[in-house]
């Protein structure tokens, strides 16, 4: 596909992307746009791809406070990802790079080498209380570009030499190379993973999420996890009213179906750059619903593209939203994923000596 908005060059070619735009973040003193410079000269095609930089992280552990979030530390290896799903959450955290949380946000990655030393130090400081550490949180620590950096494998061999709890948020079927030290933490009580299934409709999810697993992929990755004795929680997440919430109850099915011990959703959110990116691909995608698909939205955020009020964002207010939930308690009580997953080991912390280390007599 050509570029065709203000904000590319004419001459891109777009293959298996999210967003169709690059605007500037909403830091930036000036707007990109693309114009004629009144010599009419051809110029050659060219395909869009992806770029990896690298940064030398100072800090591992990222500590939040967050009431409706779960966890108060996480760490992440990328920034960026090139799965590309429109939705993302996380596109907005692009802008405080300089780069835009469109296009950039899936094309112009960072990779974090080093950053499991980092985190190792971290750990080691007497200071250090242990309590479960989220991994893809932000961006997936499983994307494509990880076969090549292994920045996430170099994170789980610390945490897994710590005996560290660790709660994993993937949609990417590279977690199973890691399987080696994932089974061991899971069998101790210091593991479990989180496996987002937005829909399984495979054309409706190559349209979302570019370049992720395609749905029965991913439920392939729930099996394997599961034979493997970790267990995995099903993220139907977000739920995009007017377009993915009437498949609630047939992916329920196919997760417990597949291994699943567990279940959860959350209610699409449209924060800061992301709401234009999103209304830009309904419209492109599926124009003979995308008035009903905003509306929904805004309906379901109390007239606006999105309300960030604690207890709200993730599930949005009012009928349609009290409808999907009682949707998926219904379903997921009736496929038994609606039980609380046991909490994660903290007693089993334990910090491995050094090479050189003087070790203990008793």
């Amino acid at each position: 596909m050509k570029s065709t908005h203000s904000s590319l060059d004419p001459a891109l070619r777009l293959r298996a992307r999210g967003a169709a735009s690059n605007e500037s973040g909403r830091f930036e003193p000036a707007q990109r746009e693309a114009f004629a410079d009144g010599w009419d000269l051809p110029e050659d095609e060219r395909l869009l791809r992806t770029e990896v930089r690298i940064e030398r992280p100072r800090s591992a552990l990222t500590f939040n406070r967050s009431p409706d979030i779960p966890f108060d530390r996480s760490v992440n290896p990328y920034r960026g990802c090139e799965h590309g799903c429109i939705y993302c959450f996380a596109r907005p955290t692009h802008a405080y790079l300089n780069l835009s949380p469109g296009l950039d946000f899936e094309t112009r990655l960072i990779a974090r080498p080093g950053i499991a030393a980092v985190l190792e130090r971290e750990l080691r400081a007497k200071s250090y209380r242990v309590a479960p550490v989220a991994l893809g949180t932000n961006t997936d620590p499983y994307q494509p570009v990880e076969a090549r950096h292994r920045v996430m494998r170099e994170v789980l061999e610390v945490l897994a030499a710590f005996r560290h709890p660790v709660a994993i948020t993937t949609k990417g079927t590279l977690i199973e190379r890691d399987l080696d030290l994932l089974a061991p933490m899971a069998a101790e009580g210091l593991l479990r993973v989180g496996l987002s299934v937005t829909t399984l409709d495979a054309d409706l999810s190559r349209r979302l999420e570019p370049r992720a697993p395609p749905p029965a992929r991913r439920l392939e990755t729930i099996r394997r996890l599961a034979a493997a004795g970790i267990p995995v929680r099903a993220m139907v997440a977000p739920v995009i009213p007017g377009l993915t919430d009437p498949e609630i109850e047939a992916i329920l099915a196919a997760v417990a179906d597949a291994g699943a011990v567990a279940a959860t959703w959350i209610m699409l959110r449209l924060p800061l750059e992301v709401a234009p990116l999103v209304k830009a691909w309904a419209e492109e995608h599926y124009p003979d619903r995308a008035g009903k698909i905003l509306a929904r939205i805004r309906e379901i955020h109390g007239g606006r593209d999105y309300d960030p009020a604690w207890g709200k964002r993730m599930r949005g207010e009012g009928v349609w939203a009290d409808l999907v939930s009682r949707r998926f308690r219904l379903a997921a009580a009736r496929h038994g994923l609606d039980r609380d997953q046991p909490p994660l080991r903290r007693d089993l912390f334990t910090v491995p000596p050094r090479p050189g280390d003087q070790l203990r007599l008793f």
